[in-house]
């Protein structure tokens, strides 16, 4: 009787140890206590050899990247060239005034005659136009006469699945898109408007300016061992790293805030929206996230400049200069909506590897600092012009019904 007691004692005994064992954590740091205490950077024990296989195809990707990388010597925009060969492509063919006339409906035309600038007499969105009008003003000497349609709505216009076909220039799209890409307005102002941003997030030159020196006030050493992400739920692709967030605050911040359409705690997953944070103290974080928008996102080329770490989600949706960035070299590329799992792997890896992650994200900002400046705006806006008017097979004639636009004082 004995004998049979101390049987079940002793398999009751292993029962216990079994799911201890089983509810153990081990934290970012790759130590494993049991889960009675703080999870905030903990993982399930039994998911070491799952995060083990993730880091290795991670690293060797990493490595492989950085092997086979060819920089490209910015000169005069020429990283950017091979998006305006790709974008106009399609037109090799040439461009009729037929073409031009089909599409009219898909945004504001614009004509250079002779020197001068021409629009439509209403623009949806004034201070969009008058971003793109800068750019086309400040360099009126550099092109030829030539008319074009401008889309300064968020997304795309012409789908290749679509019957429509001929020119349009948008800032963002997909390759599933003809559209002709070019510097958004936002490089000079017509930027979303946000509280910490009223007038719209500001000028390029002067972001980067304030944002090279917040990036100095907080270097690597310094910054917090935290992702950030700060923004309102355009996507629900957004959700999983919030929700990371709220099980694992000392991994990761990210909350989201209030826009146009909110009505409740619903359209903020739950909770209350917080109040924006300017992109300055973005730079305070190690970590930074990049989501789409409708298309793709204005805060991308901003957070390299904190000399942060950009994690970016999603590949599909792309700006002009997106090509000369190449993932896990410039920045960590993550899938479309990626699992809170995969998230909190990721971020493991980095804390692990911190001299990878720095590396990351030196080259990213050397890149965007070097191959991104004013100029490089104006050389690209002059270059892909210059290169469309080429298509044209028709002499451009001045449009009476449209405007002059003046040089601002």
């Amino acid at each position: 009787m004995k004998r049979l007691l101390f049987v079940v004692f002793l398999l009751y005994f292993l029962t216990v140890l079994s799911n201890a064992e089983l509810e153990e954590f081990c934290t970012i740091d790759g130590e494993c206590e049991s889960n009675n205490s703080d999870k905030s950077l903990k993982y399930l024990a039994e998911e070491e050899e799952s995060y083990k296989k993730f880091a290795e195809t991670l690293g060797q990707e990493i490595a492989s990247t950085g092997m086979k990388f060819v920089p490209c010597e910015a000169q005069n925009c020429s990283c950017f060239f091979k998006r305006i060969e790709k974008d106009l492509s399609l037109y090799r063919e040439g461009i009729s005034k037929e073409m031009i006339d089909s599409v009219r409906r898909y945004g504001v035309k614009y004509q250079i005659v002779n020197g001068r600038l021409y629009r439509d007499k209403d623009c949806m969105f004034p201070a969009r136009c008058a971003g793109v009008e800068h750019f086309l003003m400040k360099n009126l000497d550099k092109l030829h006469d030539t008319e074009l349609i401008i889309n300064c709505r968020d997304w795309p216009q012409i789908h290749s699945n679509w019957e429509a076909f001929g020119p349009v220039f948008s800032f963002s799209k997909t390759e599933d898109y003809h559209d002709i890409m070019y510097p958004a307005w936002s490089f000079w102002e017509g930027g979303p408007a946000i509280s910490t941003y009223p007038t719209g997030l500001g000028r390029w030159d002067l972001m980067r300016e304030k944002l090279s020196k917040a990036a100095l006030e907080h270097p690597w050493s310094q910054k917090k061992n935290r992702a950030f992400f700060r923004g309102s739920r355009t996507s629900d692709e957004r959700d999983s790293l919030v929700l990371l967030s709220r099980k694992f605050p000392n991994l990761v911040a990210a909350q989201y805030t209030k826009n146009q359409a909110w009505k409740s705690k619903a359209d903020t997953l739950g909770a209350e929206p917080v109040n924006d944070v300017p992109m300055e103290k973005h730079c305070s974080y190690k970590y930074l996230f990049n989501f789409r928008g409708v298309a793709a996102s204005f805060r991308f080329r901003h957070l390299f400049l904190c000399q942060s770490l950009v994690i970016h989600v999603g590949s599909e949706w792309l700006e002009f200069f997106y090509d000369a960035l190449v993932p896990n070299y410039h920045f960590i590329q993550v899938s479309s909506y990626p699992k809170e799992k995969e998230l909190r792997y990721l971020l493991r890896f980095l804390v692990e590897n911190d001299k990878v992650a720095q590396t990351i994200a030196q080259r990213g900002f050397d890149a965007i600092n070097k191959m991104l400046n004013m100029k490089d705006i104006d050389c690209y806006w002059v270059k892909l012009l210059s290169e469309y008017t080429n298509l044209l097979r028709f002499k451009v004639t001045r449009d009476k019904k449209l405007i002059e636009i003046q040089k601002k004082l």
